[in-house]
């Protein structure tokens, strides 16, 4: 056992979503005593640094509840049941932008919030884009996107004016900026 390990006596679930499931866990701590652990449970996520033959960043702007505001991020979308973090990056990348990628490159993954969720989101380096669906989108029935195309000097710009403000998305911006310092 990990001499930090907290140990679950009870989970109580207080909500079960499409999205995500709430519970609040009574454990064990290492010193004996006991706590309350209020948790997000997530089937994870994948992200996409979808490039143009051009070296444009492919990002959509769509409409954040819970900011009260429109944000401009990479392509991404939710783990379905059982199916692999790759097959779902070039599904989101079809259904969300209209383009398919000749390469489909994991980049790294991490957890998003782990001090109170479980989603882990996989980031892929999408290249040799084609364009499938240039009228229709395969969207979800509640969601309403709008393609960009950006350089890697308006994406700097986006984020200082925090236009582009989530973490997978500046992630993906810093990410490129240091592929380029090494060269590759």
């Amino acid at each position: 056992m990990n001499k930090f390990e907290e140990k679950t006596i009870h989970t109580e679930k207080i909500y079960e979503g499409r999205i995500i499931d709430v519970e609040v866990d009574d454990v064990t701590l290492p010193n004996g005593e006991t706590s309350k652990r209020e948790l997000v449970r997530h089937p994870g996520a994948v992200a996409l640094i979808a490039l143009t033959n051009e070296d444009k960043i492919v990002m959509v702007e769509q409409y954040r509840k819970a900011l009260g505001k429109s944000i401009i991020e990479i392509p991404a979308g939710k783990l379905e049941e059982g199916e692999s973090p790759k097959i779902t990056a070039a599904r989101e990348l079809e259904e969300e932008t209209g383009y398919r990628a000749q390469s489909l490159d994991y980049v790294v993954s991490y957890y998003t919030s782990p001090g109170f969720a479980d989603e882990i989101i996989y980031i892929y380096k999408a290249e040799g884009l084609e364009v499938v669906s240039e009228d229709h989108l395969q969207m979800d029935e509640d969601e309403f996107v709008e393609l960009k195309e950006v350089s890697i000097n308006e994406a700097l710009r986006l984020i200082e004016e925090e236009r582009i403000h989530d973490a997978k998305t500046i992630h993906a911006i810093y990410y490129l900026m240091y592929q380029s310092l090494k060269g590759e």
